[in-house]
């Protein structure tokens, strides 16, 4: 799978390149980046990609033309790679939350390249937005201070999901790959600070185990994110037993 980064900073990526499981997978061929710095797209002697907002306003605005015209060099790029269709994702706040839906469909189609452009400064030229961009996309309800680290998140996301890197039981059981969030882990050993380990996970009774981290991850998902278990009920993804279970669980909170 073939990423291409529009980014001031191209040294950013190296974290994923050469660290952790991103890194293996680069290294074993799943994955390709390159990176284009929109200032070598200018024509000014200050190499400019950015100018003050009209109507006034703090900061300053990305150039429309020298994102257009990386973005047309990286995608020129990806066809000679023989990447017929890329799109193109803008990482900015104002965009769509980045799920892990998103993320599996990204992962499972591989034959399209990803162009991600890496916002900067109070934002980029809407004209260039409308022009060009597939989608734009947001890691969070929050500000950063520019698009490499949510671009790199991004990569790392998808990355993670492409046959080989992982084993697939790795995926498959993780927070939200149900719709919900995960059960809690332990590791060595069985009593830390007076804390011991849950007695199931010590029983080797996996039919045990198993409905004990389910019960749990509905536990975690009603009290941290109630907004998962509303969608996991109206996408028919909670059985009467999962039910049960969290009208259990609201009755505890209740009693307390």
């Amino acid at each position: 799978m073939r990423f291409d980064a529009i980014t001031l900073f191209p040294a950013m990526f190296d974290a994923i390149t050469a660290h952790g499981i991103t890194r293996r997978a680069y290294e074993l061929g799943l994955w390709t980046l390159a990176t284009w710095n929109p200032r070598d797209f200018t024509t000014d002697r200050h190499r400019s990609v950015d100018d003050r907002p009209f109507g006034g306003g703090p900061g300053m605005v990305m150039l429309a033309e020298p994102l257009a015209l990386a973005v047309e060099a990286a995608r020129n790029a990806q066809r000679a790679a023989g990447i017929a269709l890329s799109r193109v994702l803008v990482l900015a706040a104002g965009g769509a939350p980045l799920t892990d839906a998103r993320v599996r469909a990204l992962a499972s189609d591989r034959e399209t390249g990803v162009v991600l452009v890496c916002g900067r400064y109070e934002g980029i030229d809407q004209r260039f937005l409308d022009a060009c961009a597939d989608e734009v996309v947001s890691v969070g309800d929050f500000v950063i201070s520019g698009g490499e680290i949510a671009a790199a998140a991004l990569i790392d996301a998808v990355v993670r999901q492409l046959p080989g890197a992982l084993k697939e039981e790795s995926t498959a059981d993780e927070s939200f790959a149900g719709g919900l969030l995960g059960a809690p882990q332990f590791t060595r050993p069985e009593v830390w600070r007076d804390r011991a380990v849950p007695e199931v996970l010590l029983s080797g009774n996996h039919s045990e185990i198993a409905n004990w981290r389910r019960a749990e991850s509905l536990r975690a998902t009603a009290r941290q994110r109630p907004d998962l278990i509303a969608a996991a009920r109206r996408c028919g993804l909670l059985s009467e037993s999962d039910l049960k279970s969290l009208r259990g669980e609201t009755q505890a909170a209740t009693n307390v």
